[in-house]
């Protein structure tokens, strides 16, 4: 090989130019120090959880607790929002059944159960999010890791849970009738001075979430003025509620095509609104009544007031001016006058009340037993293959029909109908003997929701 020839190039840089200047090397940062990651810790996370078969909530537990137990700092999350989303479901709440959506708690789905109408929207879309990344149907595939093989139901349900929470209207709609939030108020025979703030200042909070009017003032302590006070009850008396009861709306029978039908429906279903809105102004008036009538402050201002009047009656200067030490004994001697009083008017209505509780205990009882009995003999249409052949996939306008005729038979029976068409299905185990008591209850009903409306169970 030749050796290489070396060429010298006689060739003369050009002259700066009058605009150049040259660079400044002052604002180069010193060198940092900084993590490097090969793969990245959301790959090492995946593997992790495919390596040691664990949930998303499982593995973010304990993670949490390796690196608090290494010493290594991590950020948490505001306590308050810490567990929004992340708690473990049960198999009630994952085996909903997304077409029966008015019947699902959108608070317990979305795992906000503890805050409930108290949520905001932040939290809302937090616990979404979360719920969201576990269930979303693209990881049925890690079901075997720790995975629910259910999880295209209950994603299902979490959209519609986020879909009701975040629109203002429809969450008014259910928090009006959120089964969850009771609209009890406490004894008047287990209140006393001492315990009133304690047990009233919730119950009224909780009232005033109905109030269109914001903010609601809050009861106050027992040295609160009585301008405040009066003006406190003022509010709720007048209070102007948005609650409605929309929510539990009927829909006219599936699949049927009548107008005067449907018109007929949401006749029937704003009776009931108009009936339960008249029902919920009389219980909010109760409320605020007795509270009124067991505030001891009231019972102070009323005794103050009755003193100055006798003292001008009888034409001398108000105790309270004349002597501190007897307007003192004259304001306990009327405390104990008015707690007396009023001892002696609950004692007058304990029975009325008594009766009243038993009643609505009894109502809500039989409430609950009616929806257990309804949930039991719906699953048995599902655990018998919609009455199709057994290891087939029933059709989707099969499975509608079930349902549809399911709520049709169930809209025109009593309690104790439902509760006796559950009895008959006890000790049922084969398809045909199910669908033979079903066939029987329907042709039983026929005449009230008119011949030819049961086609599945026919």
């Amino acid at each position: 090989m030749a050796s290489p020839t070396i060429v010298t190039l006689n060739v003369a840089l050009p002259p700066l130019t009058k605009e150049y200047k040259a660079p400044s090397f002052s604002a180069i940062t010193a060198p940092q120090k900084g993590a490097v990651y090969a793969a990245g810790p959301a790959f090492h996370a995946h593997a992790r959880r495919l390596l040691n078969q664990r949930s998303f909530a499982e593995d973010d537990r304990l993670e949490k607790e390796r690196l608090a137990a290494n010493g290594n700092g991590i950020v948490e999350e505001d306590d308050a929002d810490a567990d929004l989303g992340n708690e473990e479901e049960d198999r009630d709440l994952l085996e909903l059944d997304p077409k029966r959506w008015k019947e699902q708690d959108h608070y317990a789905v979305l795992g906000l159960q503890h805050l409930r109408y108290k949520a905001n929207q932040e939290q809302i879309k937090k616990a979404h999010r979360r719920k969201v990344l576990r269930h979303h149907p693209d990881k049925k595939a890690n079901a075997s890791h720790g995975g629910s093989t259910n999880d295209d139901s209950f994603f299902k349900c979490i959209a519609k849970a986020m879909e009701t929470l975040s629109n203002p209207e429809k969450r008014r709609g259910f928090d009006s009738v959120d089964p969850a939030i009771s609209d009890d108020f406490p004894d008047p025979k287990e209140t006393t001075a001492e315990n009133f703030f304690e047990l009233w200042a919730p119950v009224l909070e909780r009232e005033g979430r109905f109030s269109k009017a914001q903010p609601v003032p809050a009861l106050g302590g027992p040295d609160a003025p009585k301008n405040e006070v009066e003006s406190f009850y003022d509010f709720f008396y007048n209070m102007d509620s948005w609650r409605s009861f929309e929510y539990d709306d009927k829909d006219a029978p599936e699949g049927t095509d009548s107008r005067d039908e449907k018109r007929h429906q949401e006749k029937k279903n704003k009776a009931e609104r108009d009936r339960k809105k008249k029902e919920d102004n009389t219980r909010r008036r109760t409320l605020v009544d007795t509270a009124l009538a067991l505030d001891p402050r009231i019972k102070a201002f009323r005794a103050a007031e009755k003193a100055a009047r006798e003292a001008k009656r009888r034409g001398g200067a108000p105790a309270e001016v004349v002597d501190p030490k007897a307007k003192e004994e004259a304001e306990r001697k009327a405390k104990e006058e008015a707690d007396k009083a009023a001892a002696e008017q609950a004692a007058k209505d304990a029975s009325d009340k008594a009766d009243r509780e038993a009643a609505k205990k009894a109502k809500a009882a039989a409430a609950k037993e009616v929806k257990k009995n309804k949930k039991a003999i719906t699953n048995l249409v599902t655990q018998h293959n919609y009455f199709t052949i057994a290891g087939t996939s029933p059709a989707p306008a099969t499975v509608e029909a079930c349902f549809s005729e399911l709520d049709l038979l169930f809209s025109v029976m009593e309690p104790e109908e439902v509760a006796a068409f559950k009895s008959e299905l006890d000790g049922k185990s084969s398809q045909d003997e199910v669908k033979a008591v079903f066939v029987a209850t329907a042709k039983k009903f026929e005449g009230k929701v008119g011949e030819g409306k049961f086609k599945e169970f026919a």
